[in-house]
């Protein structure tokens, strides 16, 4: 009888290995940057580009996020402008078998529910955003994104190829191409918001 192949004999995937550690290593980097005394002026700065590409965008329906871990909160920068009291909004809803995302209609309130991956959500009827709001672990100047890893929005983007996908992120946490090597899968931004301004 054959034995099956223990995980000592698992093939290795390199680029998958580089892409955790980089992600454990910016995910540490971001926590610790907002520790420190210059992160209030970084999170305004932020806030205050973000609700200036949204309001030129001027969305029929905003897709947002739940903010996770250390993630910037950009449902809260949005709400404290007026601009945007009137704006239909949405949060996505992860399952993990088959792994899918969804939109949700989201009133602004706090969040009712968690989705599969434990991530606050909604139970509003599924919407498809004409724009959404994609946070960022890293990103790169040719516009992708690393994420958590689990493809959800690469898989939602690929669907709606039509919707205008701005990544949120630190300016710090920019990866050098060399780095990082875009897969088919890859969805690119259409473009990234960092405290910065918009690359």
């Amino acid at each position: 009888m054959t034995e099956a192949p223990s995980s000592a004999d698992a093939p290795i995937d390199p680029a998958g290995a580089a892409r955790r550690a980089l992600r454990q290593r910016l995910l540490a980097e971001r926590d610790a940057f907002l520790a420190l005394p210059a992160a209030a002026a970084a999170t305004e700065a932020l806030a205050a580009a973000l609700r200036e590409v949204v309001a030129e965008l001027e969305p029929e329906c905003l897709g947002l996020y739940c903010a996770f871990r250390s993630e910037f909160n950009a449902a809260a920068a949005l709400a404290a402008d007026s601009r945007f009291a009137d704006l239909p909004l949405a949060l996505p809803y992860a399952r993990r078998m088959p792994k899918a995302m969804e939109f949700r209609r989201w009133d602004g309130g706090v969040p009712a529910v968690a989705d599969e991956c434990g991530i606050g959500s909604c139970d509003g009827a599924v919407v498809v955003p004409d724009v959404l709001l994609v946070p960022c672990v890293g990103f790169t100047d040719a516009g992708h994104r690393l994420g958590y890893g689990g493809g959800y929005y690469d898989r939602w983007l690929g669907a709606h190829p039509d919707a205008t996908a701005i990544g949120v992120a630190w300016s710090f946490t920019r990866i050098d191409l060399a780095s990082f090597a875009a897969q088919p899968h890859d969805a690119a931004l259409t473009l990234i918001v960092t405290e910065q301004g918009v690359r």
